[in-house]
């Protein structure tokens, strides 16, 4: 980096904290602190909520996504439009009505004080777990810049967050927001035209979207029903509106924001207004990958992109081994980009076939280069690999018909395969950072990076302050015997996005790369989001379920998602709608044998 990237980096996450600090000093009542005095409008509404949503992760991870596995992802958005209309007729309407800080008061309303409490308490564990990534991803980024450890940016990034969302609460989260939104479109707006602008002269826009579909980057819709694909037409309608349901309905990171609305059609408008952008925005997000995977068909790439890893990678015992890769992989990219140029041309369908026989043999080259990594950064993993070699090398007769040679072989294979996956090993968040680095000019590096970390302070932002809101509100409030001044809420308010802060830098300390980052936050949020949703719903529909039914069903299903998970047996978008069924089953079942709660009903003040 340069000093103008410096500058330009520097210049703009000052602006913001300091911008946020000034225009929202002075909050002296829980009001403008928790719903921002009540004065945010309809543009403002729908960009906080998509600032809120499109965390660094999104700008560092989808674009990786979208170069490994292609445009697919882009279906797991589908659910979102038919979850902001029924959120919009169902849940806005009745949080304005009962003028509720956060969305769990409604269920101390409707059921009771244990109700809310445990559904309050699944939101400040998934929530401060997510708080806790979108930290540590940012940080991914400027230890790739910089050279530093970790630890020392996640404390860095969070104190940056800290500071002003700790000064202005939900309205300093807003206001800040529209000015990271403006720099976070500008500057992937920007890199998009810019990698256009590098690719050879006679590969137009069309001709590039051409030779990523010849390696099947280009499939965005999988009308399949195999439950172990991810991403389909199905999970993303089915499962993706559960999710979202549960996120923008329930989540109070995402509920704070439109409950800061001037009205309800003020809320409802910033929603649908999110709903149809959302899509369009990921689907660019993952263009931007695309075109990056366009790019490096014609310029050679590394085999792994995480810089770190392949450094150890050559200073350990399998430095040659991956050297053997690498120079297999030289004389593969010259045919890639030979049969590239001349699919510009011709538009060949044999090329495109032949095209995408070299880039599975490219993909085998980078699962190699995993597996050695792997090797490097996992001794209890080389160790059961060497005594598997071990075991192998041992047998006399090495034949086919062998059962336990061939046994053996298979258990090799298996432990290679699952080790190529690691989480340890991935690269996905790294290919963006990659690209911007080595390749933006001077300037355009900073903006760059500018947008991720602006992303990364404006989610990390809002969900600090929704973690307080509810720590204050559902908990601390709720359950201390008497009733204390605004001041001294807004002062417990602050205290709290401190503390959540800290926890949060913590998290994120420990935090390690999953399959990748989106994935990893979607995850987390999954196995709580469908018990959550669940109970809002017997809530809102189910009038003779009871309190107690609904708590029991709750701690089970909560139980049951955990196992399921653990266990694998599902995609983690499909956790949400099993999620959900399963509470409600558990619940209307359980009020057929649990006795009627005679604890009195709270009206909320």
């Amino acid at each position: 980096m340069q000093l103008i990237d410096w500058i330009i980096l520097i210049g703009t996450l000052l602006f913001i904290v300091l911008y946020g600090v000034w225009k929202t000093k002075g909050s002296k009542n829980v009001q403008d602190y928790i719903r921002g005095g009540n004065e945010a409008k309809w543009w403002t509404i729908g960009l906080s909520v998509m600032a809120t949503q499109a965390s660094a992760i999104t700008f560092l991870s989808t674009p990786g996504q979208a170069f490994h596995s292609g445009m697919g992802f882009v279906q797991f958005y589908f659910g979102l439009p038919i979850a902001m209309i029924i959120i919009c007729m169902v849940f806005i309407p009745l949080y304005h009505r009962l003028k509720v800080y956060t969305a769990y008061e409604y269920l101390e309303s409707r059921f009771d004080l244990k109700t809310r409490t445990i559904t309050a308490i699944f939101f400040l564990i998934q929530r401060g777990l997510g708080a806790g990534i979108t930290i540590f991803a940012p940080a991914i980024i400027l230890s790739a810049v910089l050279g530093w450890d970790l630890t020392t940016l996640n404390i860095i990034i969070g104190i940056l967050v800290i500071v002003y969302t700790v000064s202005g609460g939900t309205k300093a989260v807003s206001v800040t927001q529209k000015q990271q939104m403006a720099i976070i479109f500008t500057g992937m707006f920007i890199a998009f035209f810019l990698i256009i602008s590098y690719l050879p002269d006679d590969v137009t826009f069309t001709k590039a979207l051409d030779i990523a579909g010849a390696s099947g980057k280009m499939e965005v819709l999988d009308f399949s029903f195999d439950l172990s694909n991810r991403y389909t037409v199905w999970t993303g309608i089915l499962g993706g509106t559960f999710l979202m349901l549960s996120y923008f309905g329930t989540d109070q990171s995402q509920v704070q924001r439109y409950l800061s609305g001037k009205s309800v059609k003020e809320s409802q408008l910033g929603l649908l207004f999110n709903g149809l952008l959302k899509i369009p925005m990921q689907f660019f997000i993952l263009l931007v990958g695309i075109m990056v995977f366009v790019f490096y068909q014609f310029n050679q790439s590394p085999l792994n992109f995480n810089q770190n890893s392949v450094d150890k990678l050559l200073s350990s015992e399998y430095s040659n081994d991956y050297k053997e890769i690498e120079q297999k992989n030289d004389v593969l990219f010259s045919r890639k980009k030979e049969i590239s140029e001349k699919l510009a041309i011709t538009g060949n369908p044999e090329l495109k076939t032949e095209l995408a026989n070299l880039d599975s043999i490219e993909r085998s080259y980078r699962l190699n280069t995993q597996f050695f990594i792997k090797r490097v950064v996992d001794t209890a993993y080389a160790s059961k690999y060497d005594k598997l070699e071990a075991e192998i090398a041992s047998y006399e007769d090495k034949s086919s018909v062998n059962k336990e040679y061939k046994t053996k072989k298979d258990e090799l294979l298996t432990l290679y395969n699952e080790s190529a996956k690691d989480k340890e090993t991935n690269d996905k968040d790294y290919v963006f950072i990659y690209f911007i680095l080595n390749n933006l000019p001077k300037g355009l590096i900073g903006l760059l990076l500018a947008v991720i970390l602006s992303a990364a302070m404006s989610s990390t932002a809002s969900e600090l302050n929704a973690l307080a809101s509810t720590t204050v509100i559902d908990l601390y409030k709720r359950n201390i015997g008497e009733e204390k001044s605004e001041k001294h809420y807004v002062t417990a308010s602050k205290f709290f996005t401190l503390v959540w802060g800290i926890l949060a830098i913590l998290v994120a300390c420990f935090a390690n790369l999953f399959d990748n980052l989106i994935q990893l936050v979607n995850i987390i949020g999954s196995i709580f989001y469908g018990n959550v949703l669940g109970i809002f719903l017997l809530a809102f529909f189910f009038k003779f379920v009871k309190s107690n039914a609904v708590f029991i069903a709750a701690l089970i299903t909560q139980a049951v998602i955990i196992f399921v998970w653990w266990q694998d047996w599902l995609p983690f978008l499909w956790l949400n709608a099993l999620g959900c069924g399963i509470v409600m089953f558990l619940a209307i079942l359980l009020q057929g044998f649990i006795p009627t709660s005679n604890n009195k009903k709270i009206e909320i003040q």
